[in-house]
């Protein structure tokens, strides 16, 4: 079943957005040669604590950390370790909060120091993918019009979409219907109406769209070990059209 949100729920979903997204603002900063993700981690619970919410990830199906720090060919659900991030990596950071009962969620991937042409490419188009995903996110449109903006982009661009892992309702609970799979034929699944708030989130591999998990049960890579990027945004769709609320 598909909740919509009223406003004043739209209002507590404000307030874990704008923390989530202060939170990537902060990690943004300290992105740099030499830092370890676990200092990343340790920065974004000191931060979202400060904010009087509390990480969604920690303890979450068992997950040992406040984000997800995925490096390279890690496409999610890195765990945050005493690995050095090295100046030429990319790096993806997912990040929830909760507060007052509602949830926030987004991902980045950042550059770390220098990266190369070939990588600063995949970030932007990973990105610019996210965008045309939630230009989508309209009244009367149908999921997979999200889907299809995205796929379409991405391989129009020479990248491969995640099939195995998709974006999803998000409210009183950080994974609610439906599904947003980031590929499909536009104009399928259920029709968007006001007040429905999805985590829109492509992940998209510079290679073959088949991934695996490695053997910490978590962290997920590319079966060819090509570098994979992932952006996230929680969206509400509105009568006046889609709403970002995990950005400042």
């Amino acid at each position: 079943m598909i909740i919509l949100k009223s406003d004043r729920e739209l209002g507590y979903m404000r307030d874990a957005g704008k923390i989530v997204a202060k939170v990537h603002h902060e990690l943004a900063k300290a992105i740099k040669p030499e830092i370890t993700t676990k200092e990343l981690d340790t920065l974004a619970e000191n931060v979202i604590i400060a904010e009087g919410a509390k990480p969604a990830f920690k303890g979450y199906k068992g997950f040992p950390a406040s984000i997800c720090a995925s490096i390279n060919e890690e496409v999610v659900h890195g765990i945050p370790s005493l690995k050095k991030l090295k100046n030429g990596d990319i790096v993806s950071i997912d990040i929830g909060a909760v507060i007052n009962g509602y949830y926030g969620d987004a991902a980045r991937t950042n550059p770390v120091g220098e990266v190369d042409e070939e990588l600063r490419r995949l970030l932007d188009v990973t990105e610019e993918s996210l965008a045309r995903g939630v230009e989508k996110a309209v009244v009367n449109n149908r999921i997979t019009d999200i889907s299809h903006a995205i796929q379409s982009f991405v391989e129009n661009n020479g990248y491969s979409v995640v099939r195995d892992y998709v974006g999803h309702g998000i409210g009183k609970n950080m994974h609610e219907e439906p599904q947003v799979p980031n590929f499909g034929k536009a104009g399928r699944g259920p029709r968007l109406h006001a007040g429905v708030t999805l985590a829109i989130e492509p992940m998209v591999n510079m290679g073959t769209h088949e991934v695996e998990t490695l053997e910490d049960n978590w962290t997920v890579v590319t079966k060819d070990r090509k570098p994979s990027a992932h952006f996230e945004h929680t969206v509400a769709v509105t009568e006046d059209g889609p709403e970002v609320l995990t950005k400042l």
